[in-house]
């Protein structure tokens, strides 16, 4: 099987974890950066380039597209489904999981339970939009952040208001959630493959801190999930249309909520935890679910 790995860097973990095993499996893989691919346009035309060559016979694609190159990564995903490659996750799952927003929405609206949200965009809303959520501590987000970017904890209704008008001021785009004191700095990475948990971690922020990202210096160990989180996790990731997904949860005292779905999920963190080959659990998806794919074709 030939497989492409959309990434901007090939000497990240989890692109060069991906491309190691593939190869120890007997499979062709080659990393390819979105944005030197290029495409062509056409009625009844498909077609792609990368460095000056076509790209073809291409059985399957893995999506390890960042949020500065959402847009470009998944134009070029699209262009490959196109010609008929497999793709676990595709570019509008990328896309659905990327705007946090939309996420929610799409998951609310399958009754999975998360953090209650708010958002509005005109200032004269601000008081009514911040009582729709309730009391403070709040958690302001930016829209499209990652790895706990752009997200603030603002623990009286006054500090709320003026991070919301920070935001605003800055044309972003952002909601407002709850704060779910119980979890403590703590949440859950449930990795999802193929309609299944096949590792979780548990990250615990360090001291002063309520983000629990390993980016900001949290720490992580194997987590031992309930049925509860098993099926919200994988609920979750099917709901926005992704084969492989990192859902975050809270444990919370009505239950699991989902915090945020990741459709790049990194491996690093998350092995190192758990000891699990995910990277193995990946390419072992694509093996079963492309040459369906190619039979199907």
């Amino acid at each position: 099987m030939k497989i492409a790995i959309l990434s901007r860097n090939a000497r990240l973990y989890s692109t060069q974890r991906l491309v190691e095993v593939a190869r120890e499996r007997g499979h062709v893989v080659r990393v390819l950066d979105p944005l030197r691919c290029y495409v062509r346009i056409a009625p009844g035309e498909v077609e792609i380039r990368y460095k000056g060559k076509a790209l073809h016979d291409i059985d399957a694609a893995i999506p390890r597209i960042g949020t500065s190159s959402t847009f470009y990564g998944t134009a070029v995903l699209r262009q490959l489904e196109m010609m008929g490659v497999y793709t676990p996750n595709s570019s509008d799952a990328v896309l659905r999981a990327r705007d946090k927003l939309r996420c929610l929405q799409i998951l609310s609206a399958k009754g999975l339970d998360m953090p209650v949200t708010v958002f509005g965009d005109n200032p004269d809303d601000t008081t009514d939009v911040l009582d729709m959520l309730g009391d403070p501590p709040h958690v302001i987000k930016l829209n499209e952040g990652s790895q706990g970017t752009g997200v603030v904890l603002a623990e009286k209704r006054s500090a709320s208001q003026s991070v919301v008008e920070a935001f605003r001021g800055l044309y972003a785009n952002f909601l407002v959630q709850e704060f779910i004191a119980e979890a403590k700095g703590s949440d859950l990475r449930c990795f999802v493959v193929g309609g299944q948990v096949v590792a979780a971690m548990q990250r615990e922020a360090v001291a002063g801190e309520f983000r629990a990202n390993l980016h900001r210096g949290g720490t992580a160990v194997a987590a031992k999930l309930t049925a509860a989180e098993k099926r919200i996790s994988v609920d979750a990731a099917q709901a926005l249309g992704l084969g492989i997904a990192g859902v975050d949860l809270l444990r919370s005292k009505r239950g699991p909520l989902v915090l945020e779905v990741n459709a790049s999920p990194g491996l690093e963190g998350i092995e190192a935890a758990s000891g699990v080959n995910v990277a193995d659990h990946i390419i072992r998806h694509l093996e079963r679910h492309a040459v369906k794919a190619s039979k199907r074709a």
